[in-house]
């Protein structure tokens, strides 16, 4: 039996107490990312009268997340190698050919298109995750328009506060439903004082990590969290680094 994150499935191990519980282990062990083994008596333990164990083996399989980079630029460059040894499934979109090569953006796929008409077939996911880079304000403002109201895990702009303002006014003054703004992550990426495309790049790649992980921390330094340690009051924290 194949269980998704939301509970539904695929297939059948016969159905109900036992199933339910198994679904439910299920979606434990996706969100952990560890395997695990259930067992049960069936009268004991679930109250069933057909008696009798029962143990089933739980794996999560790892997926690969599909990711669109809409834009070919400097960002992009940087990024794309990052999301692949993440175990990303990258798509670039770009218009221009002169960027949208082999050389640049190896052992991905590449989408020489609009990247407005690319992102109008996009039907949404709740695994998707998708990235908004372009070298146009205006085409970066209708992609945003067109993605929002698509379901995905994650949807990331490019651009300063100033810029991020601007569009929330246009997407106003058009109709659009105030409710979506906030699936938009943008100004993107953690904020590490990014750069350089390579940094900047590094800070999305961040971003993009704790959604996936769920992770509900403060993305600051490890070294600021307090660890637990034997003596004085039970915390310690680990030194800044220097520079030798």
């Amino acid at each position: 039996m194949l269980v998704y994150a939301d509970g539904s499935i695929v297939g059948t191990i016969g159905g109900g107490a036992v199933e339910l519980t198994v679904i439910r282990e299920a979606i434990e062990a996706i969100e952990s990312g560890e395997s695990r083994r259930w067992s049960a008596h069936l009268t004991r333990d679930l109250g069933m009268c057909c008696g009798g164990k029962m143990e089933v083996y739980v794996e999560p399989i790892a997926m690969r997340e599909p990711f669109v980079c809409f834009g070919a630029g400097h960002v992009a460059k940087a990024l794309v190698p990052m999301l692949v040894a993440l175990d990303f499934d990258v798509t670039v979109v770009d218009s221009r050919d002169e960027l949208l090569t082999e050389e640049r953006f190896p052992g991905v796929q590449r989408e020489l298109i609009e990247p407005v008409d690319f992102a109008a077939g996009l039907t949404g996911h709740p695994d998707a995750y998708w990235l908004v880079v372009t070298h146009d304000h205006a085409v970066d403002q209708d992609l945003v328009e067109n993605l929002l109201p698509k379901a995905c895990a994650w949807l990331g702009m490019i651009g300063s506060k100033g810029k991020v303002a601007r569009f929330l006014v246009r997407y106003r003054a058009a109709g659009v439903d105030e409710s979506l703004f906030s699936r938009l992550s943008a100004p993107v990426g953690l904020d590490v004082g990014a750069e350089t495309p390579m940094e900047i790049a590094v800070a999305i790649a961040a971003a993009v990590i704790r959604v996936r992980r769920r992770s509900t921390a403060d993305p600051i330094p490890l070294s600021k969290h307090p660890l637990d340690a034997r003596g004085g009051d039970g915390k310690a924290t680990a030194p800044a680094l220097t520079r030798g």
